[in-house]
């Protein structure tokens, strides 16, 4: 599953560079998230497989560590390409295609999966896992994810705040280097840290720094600001990726983990398209300011819900 979610959304996302209208754009741009949706259950629960539980926090913090370190290396190649070579942009994403088919042969010969034990109940049974069925502490926490995630719009936003503000396609693209690369940074270290001191503090200090940095970018009004700010959210927010993560692989065994996954990836997804289109509505019809502080004041919302209704439930579920 992991290897067909990636070899779908590497197989599109580089013929964005050659998309001529909005229609073929979105068709390609929906079937990048097709492939997503495929592949980020299967592909946590691998981790979770893999990891023995008092360090499931570093391994799914060094996951994020490393995918917002190919972030990083994706924009340094793409600016300096655009830079100093005259090379379009259409053709700089078609070259996309050359790192995508890497990492997606690098899925399909160099990950072995355990084999699961032959059981005699159907496969339907084994993942089957309704709403209803989910412990109390894990629904209490998809749905105050769901509400963070309505605050955490698209970090493309951010960029397109610096377009607002007169940067151009290279210092974007620097721009973004460099908030995936304080998120890298800090990303494997909030891992280790929720593996010594619980999940729960390192989420909310992510996504209270999340609500702060928001607020903040709604009142940056010049690049040198942005720069500072983005930077800034990055390293606070790098802290919170794995541990979010984590804990799902908590409240499952290793039967149910993959559908416990996918219950966090259909939360967040069904999340992110009205918090997009709220993020922008607000963004057209009032300002990026008031976008921006909206967003923060969600995650701010959203944490403390967490810390007051989520996790109580969740340490007495543990009691």
């Amino acid at each position: 599953m992991a290897l067909a979610g990636y070899t779908l959304s590497n197989g599109v996302r580089p013929l964005l560079g050659i998309a001529g209208s909005w229609p073929m754009l979105l068709a390609l741009r929906s079937l990048d998230r097709v492939g997503k949706g495929l592949r980020s259950a299967p592909r946590d629960a691998l981790v979770a497989d893999a990891t023995p539980p008092e360090i499931r926090g570093l391994a799914f913090g060094f996951h994020r560590a490393l995918d917002n370190a190919g972030a990083v290396g994706g924009s340094l190649i793409a600016a300096a390409v655009l830079a100093w070579s005259g090379m379009p942009l259409s053709h700089v994403i078609l070259w996309s295609a050359v790192p995508g088919v890497m990492g997606v042969l690098l899925i399909a010969f160099g990950i072995g999966e355990k084999p699961r034990p032959a059981t005699s109940a159907p496969a339907v049974q084994i993942s089957s896992l309704p709403w209803a069925t989910l412990a109390l502490p894990l629904r209490r926490y998809l749905l105050v994810l769901m509400l963070f995630t309505f605050a955490r719009a698209s970090e493309t936003f951010i960029v397109l705040r610096g377009h607002e503000l007169g940067m151009s396609v290279v210092e974007l693209l620097l721009l973004w280097a460099a908030m995936n690369l304080a998120k890298a940074l800090t990303a494997t270290r909030g891992g280790v840290l929720a593996d010594k001191i619980g999940k729960e503090p390192l989420i909310l200090f992510g996504w209270a720094a999340f609500g702060v940095t928001f607020m903040l970018l709604g009142w940056v009004a010049h690049s040198g600001w942005l720069w500072a700010v983005a930077i800034l959210y990055g390293f606070t927010t790098g802290f919170a990726e794995g541990p979010e993560r984590a804990l799902i692989s908590d409240f499952a065994d290793a039967e149910t983990r993959g559908t416990a996954f996918g219950w966090y990836h259909l939360m967040t997804g069904l999340s992110a398209i009205p918090a997009g289109l709220a993020f922008g509505v607000i963004w057209q019809l009032q300002s990026a300011e008031w976008a921006f502080r909206y967003a923060g004041a969600l995650a701010m919302t959203a944490a403390l819900l967490m810390h007051f209704w989520a996790w109580p439930a969740h340490s007495r579920g543990k009691a």
